[in-house]
């Protein structure tokens, strides 16, 4: 069953996941949900601690008295400024003993688990703990892409793949060869919201998500769950496109049910590494 999980839990359907699972189990869990970014529902009924990411640090002795051998760390965090952040003074020396003033996202998440397996918790990845939330190769449900969509896959392949090399994000739209848009900080289902305005008319686009070629696997892998079908559907996609091994589906039968019911596809590809 394993030791005591402590989820670091940011937004999204993940971290309910996750935390559904160790209930189910019987694994003890304990949350540590940040302001404005964690979903108040997540920690009813579990051990939790509510905090701002500018006093994050005290995290780590509140995780140690409750016993946590285990963190994964799940959920979507809108990373802050700065001047946003108000570091107190505990948590502006563990930054600056990690160095994650002026590094990428991927940078910044590998110095911080770094940190805390130095701390003495071990830090897994989500497919750790849920066996089965890795995307296969393979499509999920009665929908195919066709010969248009897969040239519009290829080609978000090869944009997502020299994004990620940047630390720049991880999920790309295209529709009939052309680039509508790319993540940035604004995430997956804003993405995708911001991109149904500046649709082509005819066949819809595809959105494409692939790990970054540097990616720290135990925390930000690419993430899709039946919120981003329902939300691809409803603003004209005609498909999303994952990578096999190197990206999650939360609750693949709801993703499947959810992508038939709209007539859209749901696919695991695999990307040349």
């Amino acid at each position: 069953m394993g030791p005591k999980l402590g989820i670091l839990a940011g937004s999204g359907e993940l971290p309910v996941r996750l935390r559904d699972h160790c209930l189910m189990q019987g694994r003890d869990v304990f949350i540590i949900a940040f302001n404005g970014h964690t979903d108040p529902s997540i920690v009813e009924g579990v051990e939790h601690f509510w905090t701002r990411l500018g006093s994050a640090y005290s995290a780590i002795k509140v995780l140690r008295d409750a016993g946590v051998g285990e963190l994964v760390m799940a959920g979507g965090i809108q990373r802050p400024t700065l001047k946003d952040l108000r570091p107190d003074f505990q948590t502006l020396k563990f930054m600056t003993k990690i160095g994650s003033v002026g590094l990428g996202d991927d940078g910044m998440l590998t110095a911080i688990i770094n940190y805390l397996e130095n701390e003495g918790f071990q830090v897994v990845g989500a497919d750790d703990v849920l066996g089965d939330i890795l995307a296969r190769d393979g499509v999920y449900g009665r929908v195919e892409p066709d010969a248009e969509a897969w040239a519009d896959i290829d080609r978000g392949i090869g944009v997502a793949r020299a994004l990620g090399a940047q630390d720049v994000g991880q999920s790309v739209i295209v529709q009939q060869g052309f680039i509508l848009g790319v993540e940035a900080v604004e995430g997956t289902d804003a993405l995708i919201k911001r991109c149904a305005e500046l649709k082509h008319s005819g066949a819809g686009g595809v959105l494409v998500k692939v790990k970054k070629p540097q990616q720290e696997r135990r925390a930000d892998l690419p993430t899709i769950g039946p919120v981003t079908v329902r939300t691809a559907a409803e603003s004209g996609l005609r498909g999303i496109a994952v990578e096999a091994g190197g990206a999650l589906i939360v609750d693949r039968d709801a993703v499947q049910a959810t992508a038939d019911a709209a007539g859209i596809f749901v696919i695991g590809i695999e990307v040349p590494q």
